[in-house]
């Protein structure tokens, strides 16, 4: 049996209301369900939650009114929050269901907008996703390594219950493994073999190993691996486990490519290894604690398990230098982040932590032998789209309009009739690119979906930023990320992105200002003047910072303007508040990877590379990616056309792109290949409501909206 309600917001005085009706199962038990709030589009009025649930032949939709444990209804005021949702059904629920609905949600200071078309009975899980404060349902990796006894099963609750906090990275299912020092906990989202088979920590000679990822190149591996090991799976995630068996793990991290991060435990050895892909593009803390060592894909889980943790102030400074919390450091003194291409030991017997750089890019400009790079370079890029396209799931591509998710589009759409595109546009028409991406979905026929990112529909996604990165994050771009990626996961469980193109083929517009400047540098007293002046606030603060930009800063105080950044004497009043030393330096992660012996284009490319691709646009990508159940991979970041580009001269490269223009000349129409570079940033300069404020920076009004507690 099977009953109708009607969903309906009350939008006060402005009227209104859902009028889609959704069937309801009448038997099913709410705790066990997964509930996403309805909220009405005027500042996120909640009035009932819509039901998301498994059913033979499609997914069940069910629209009730909220209720709470005990199963009394419950009324919520305007300002109240959705409370923590219920799990995935792993079995069938009774009653009817139809997979033809049409459901409709807005944006308010808290909700986030769902559009729902007809349910794909193949692709149940890509409409299956949970709400709570932002979060939604990827692989997540959590576990702890103590010289001491855990204490297991009395903390096992503790353990789960921090793992668990990832259960948005992974929904398919949860696992975890341990002995008496050893908890290795893992939650999964399938991409790759979806049996059970496939499930983790897997386990053979006395190694656990659990992972995040994916590893492109398996098969091959595999092949190797195939007269010494017996394989159970086809996952990829069993080529890591027999691989560190047959050739340890400095010959593991050697042969794989792909994006990853995971954990392998020896029991025989007593040792944990960690390791994280060579660009970055998969996320991985740790926290070292009196003889413990704690993992996780995200800082929540840690912050979940080893309470309390204290804050690292000078991290809060560099975020107003960056614009993000600079890899090693995260919001707490006792957590790091591992950073790209490096691997972690940790030794259960006597507590040692050893840190290592397995890969380091290698940016000498060699000299061609063989001319013109474009046909090498085309076919380093084909490959990488070809391998990152292996999918038991369904696959799909984000679109941009730009040459560099074109490119990639093109390429797939040599191999694959009809590919799935998603864009994302803006209610301002002249910042949007739309027009563009529809056209490159039509020339490659495309199936395209696309929407619109409403300025209203922002502010309120801003207050998820908290939670969707642990930490302060100022690169706003994410906003329409998350959406696209929420309109992607309605279809698929995989994408492929164009991120990385502008760092691998120099394209940010950045790099043709910095060298324009040269070193033009204002006096002492100049500086000292325009910080005065900055520190009045409001238009006289823009005002003195627009003057420093265009005449008076030059190396890496001017290249920190141009991304956005704090400068120096900008700082003055957080340095005192937070009790930063005098002598700290507030550029210290761009001069460790800043080579003046390298020439100004490829200095500034090799910069990029190492700050902020990994720390603002991978983490960007992986993290409103994730909190749709959904996985992002990126082609242009496979090692080989990373080091092929890497080593050609600053000249081949071109202007605008140029190499890449002329790789992607046969596949793309010229008023793709033609066009400036545009970005996917916010139209900032037309909203300017509450975070969008242009008379602060965006890294102030950030802290001020979502960490108010230290601004005062």
């Amino acid at each position: 049996m099977a009953r109708v309600h009607a969903i309906r917001a009350s939008l006060g005085s402005a009227g209104g209301r859902f009028r889609k009706r959704v069937p309801a199962c009448v038997h099913c038990d709410w705790r066990a369900r997964l509930e996403v709030p309805v909220w009405c589009r005027i500042r996120g009025c909640l009035r009932s939650y819509l039901h998301l649930h498994r059913r033979d032949g499609g997914v069940g939709f069910h629209a009730a009114v909220l209720t709470g444990v005990d199963g009394a209804r419950r009324r919520r005021s305007h300002a109240a929050q959705p409370r923590r949702s219920g799990r995935m059904l792993r079995r069938p629920v009774a009653g009817t269901h139809s997979p033809d609905v049409l459901c409709r949600g807005g944006v308010g200071d808290g909700g986030i907008v769902l559009r729902v078309g007809r349910a794909d009975p193949g692709d149940v899980h890509s409409l299956c996703f949970e709400v709570d404060g932002g979060r939604a349902l990827m692989c997540g990796l959590f576990g702890v390594a103590s010289v001491a006894p855990l204490e297991i099963p009395a903390t096992l609750s503790a353990l789960r219950a921090a793992r668990d906090t990832l259960i948005h990275r992974g929904p398919d299912s949860q696992g975890d493994w341990f002995d008496a020092h050893v908890y290795v906990g893992h939650t999964r989202l399938s991409i790759l073999d979806l049996s059970t088979s496939g499930a983790q920590p897997m386990l053979a000679g006395g190694v656990a190993m659990a992972a995040n990822g994916e590893i492109y190149n398996f098969r091959q591996l595999r092949d190797e691996l195939a007269s010494d090991c017996r394989f159970v799976s086809g996952s990829d995630s069993e080529v890591l486990l027999h691989g560190y068996r047959v050739w340890g793990i400095d010959g593991l991290v050697a042969r794989i490519e792909g994006m990853y991060a995971f954990v392998i435990y020896d029991s025989k050895a007593g040792r944990v290894h960690l390791v994280r892909d060579r660009v970055g593009i998969k996320p991985l803390y740790y926290a070292h604690l009196d003889g413990t060592l704690v993992w996780a894909s995200e800082l929540k889980a840690i912050e979940a398990y080893a309470e309390p943790l204290d804050v690292d102030y000078t991290a809060l400074y560099d975020f107003l230098t960056y614009r993000y919390i600079p890899a090693p450091k995260s919001l707490y003194r006792q957590v790091r982040k591992l950073e790209p291409g490096c691997l972690l030991s940790f030794d259960c017997r006597s507590g040692r932590l050893d840190r290592s750089r397995y890969w380091t890019l290698r940016a000498a400009e060699l000299e061609l032998d063989n001319g013109d790079p474009t046909a090498r370079i085309r076919a380093l890029l084909e490959e990488s789209v070809r391998s990152q396209q292996v999918s038991d799931a369904p696959l799909g591509f984000f679109l941009s309009g730009g040459i560099d998710s074109s490119t990639v589009v093109g390429m797939a759409a040599a191999d694959h009739s009809n590919p799935h595109t998603f864009s994302i546009g803006f209610d301002v028409p002249e910042h949007s690119e739309l027009h563009y991406a529809s056209l490159v979905a039509k020339h490659a026929n495309t199936r395209h979906s696309s929407a619109t990112l409403h300025e209203t529909d922002a502010v309120g996604l801003v207050a998820f930023m908290r939670k969707w990165f642990d930490e302060p994050y100022a690169d706003t771009s994410a906003l329409p990320t998350f959406l696209v990626s929420r309109l992607a996961s309605q279809a698929v469980k995989v994408v492929l992105t164009g991120d990385g193109g502008d760092e691998l083929f120099a394209g940010y517009d950045w790099y043709a200002a910095h060298a324009k400047r040269g070193q033009v540098a204002g006096s002492g007293w100049v500086l000292g003047a325009t910080g005065r002046l900055k520190r009045r606030g409001g238009m006289v603060r823009r005002a003195a910072r627009g003057l420093e930009r265009y005449l008076f800063l030059s190396g890496l105080p001017y290249y920190t303007r141009l991304l956005g950044g704090m400068i120096a004497n900008e700082k003055t009043d957080y340095r005192e508040r937070w009790e930063v030393p005098d002598d700290y330096d507030d550029y210290w992660y761009f001069r460790q990877h800043y080579h003046t012996a390298l020439p100004l284009p490829k200095r500034l490319q090799v910069l990029d590379f190492h700050t902020y691709l990994p720390d603002d646009v991978l983490t960007k990508v992986d993290r409103v990616s994730m909190a749709n159940s959904l996985e992002a991979r990126v082609p242009f970041l496979a090692t080989p056309l990373i080091e092929a580009l890497f080593a050609l001269p600053a000249s081949s490269l071109g202007r605008d792109k140029r190499l890449l223009q002329e790789v992607a000349r046969p596949l793309l129409p010229p008023a793709i290949l033609d066009r400036r570079k545009q970005g996917f940033g916010v139209p900032a300069a037309v909203w300017n409501d509450g975070v969008f404020d242009r008379t602060r920076t965006r890294q102030e009004n950030l802290l001020a909206h979502l960490y108010p507690e230290f601004m005062t």
